[in-house]
């Protein structure tokens, strides 16, 4: 054991060293600015000069710890939205949850990888059918009875409901009932357009032909079952809603058992039932109990986190500066924050969202947890 912490304290040592030498940037002296000049004009530049940039001992976050409160300041912002531009004008209600330290960036986005933004339908309204290479989820903040349709199944949505809509599928969305319907939407746009696979493609009409019973997806691949001579060909889940009620029930029968994570509580990730990975390729979507008087432990990940209350009050800790949440407030955690989770009086049960299952894909994935856990 003496010889292993001697090893450590040597391996940290060198590592020390090594970010002070990394530190100690080449000198800019005329010579070299006028060799600099001189080659710019020949597409050349420096690697010496400009590797500052992204050699950091660890990540450095452009975006910034941000919470977003639904009923106070939100939810005036839509319902005013909704008579400044109708559905089929806009052909998406949305108003975008853009982050402060992300102002100058290529569109406006809640992490450097992700989009955020809540979408709203009035009664009678009907977002125009489209599709793209873009994922999108669907997270439902209030109303019930609206619907979204994938590729001719429609499903009717509630609070809480996970719904996904697969990269270049056909979707659109409505509301049958006699109140707005507000969800999330959340997107991977940052990381197609880095790939520059960015296609759409509007549909001829309002609406995509309906050709499967609501439902459908979750009775064939819903069960720990899947149709006999089903051929997997995307690594999205076919299951297009993941109900709410289905995962309290989950959530619930966890915490019957006691033991929860000293950092996350009782915290379940949705799965492609098909493959047993991530929900969706490039956003990995989880479903949080926070136990009644919970203190989580520090923790802190490479993936930027968006996270959605949809039961309880409480707090959380996000490099030493405290946000208060409630029901339908969003708040984000950029990459390699710590951060700690508290609830109150009563439990909490938040829904997330991140970049992870592409950092793992490519083995960049890191996590790290403090004392206490």
């Amino acid at each position: 054991m003496r010889q292993e912490s001697r090893s450590r304290k040597t391996i940290r040592k060198t590592i020390q060293e090594a970010t002070t030498i990394m530190r100690d940037q080449p000198e800019r002296t005329p010579e070299r600015e006028a060799y600099y000049k001189k080659i710019h004009s020949q597409n050349l530049r420096p690697l010496w000069d400009v590797l500052k940039n992204i050699q950091t001992v660890e990540p450095k976050p452009r975006e910034m710890p941000t919470l977003w409160k639904y009923d106070r300041d939100v939810k005036p912002a839509l319902l005013e939205s909704g008579s400044v531009i109708s559905a089929r004008e806009a052909d998406r209600r949305v108003l975008v949850l853009e982050n402060p330290g992300l102002r100058d960036y290529f569109f406006p986005c809640i992490t450097h990888s992700l989009f955020a933004g809540l979408q709203m339908i009035m009664p009678g309204e009907v977002a125009p059918s489209h599709r793209h290479t873009q994922g999108a989820l669907r997270f439902i903040i209030e109303g019930e009875g609206a619907y979204t349709a994938v590729n001719g199944e429609k499903t009717m949505m509630k609070v809480g409901d996970f719904v996904i809509t697969p990269s270049w599928t056909w979707h659109d969305h409505g509301n049958e009932t006699d109140q707005p319907m507000v969800w999330l939407d959340g997107l991977d746009i940052p990381i197609v357009d880095l790939l520059n696979c960015s296609f759409f493609e509007p549909y001829a009409e309002d609406q995509f032909p309906i050709d499967r019973p609501d439902g459908d997806s979750t009775a064939r691949w819903g069960y720990a079952m899947v149709p006999d001579g089903y051929e997997h060909r995307t690594p999205t889940s076919p299951i297009l809603n993941y109900s709410y009620e289905r995962t309290r029930e989950v959530l619930d029968k966890m915490a019957d058992r006691g033991a929860h994570d000293p950092c996350h509580g009782f915290k379940m990730r949705y799965i492609n039932p098909v493959t047993g990975d991530w929900a969706m390729p490039t956003m990995a979507t989880s479903m949080t109990l926070l136990p009644k008087g919970f203190s989580g432990a520090p923790f802190r990940a490479t993936d930027g986190a968006v996270y959605v209350v949809v039961e309880g009050h409480g707090r959380t800790v996000i490099d030493g500066k405290a946000y208060e949440w409630g029901p339908r407030d969003v708040f984000v955690a950029p990459t390699w924050c710590w951060q700690q989770h508290e609830t109150n009086g009563s439990e909490a049960v938040i829904f997330s969202y991140s970049d992870r299952p592409v950092q793992e894909k490519l083995g960049l994935y890191r996590e790290q947890r403090g004392r206490g856990a």
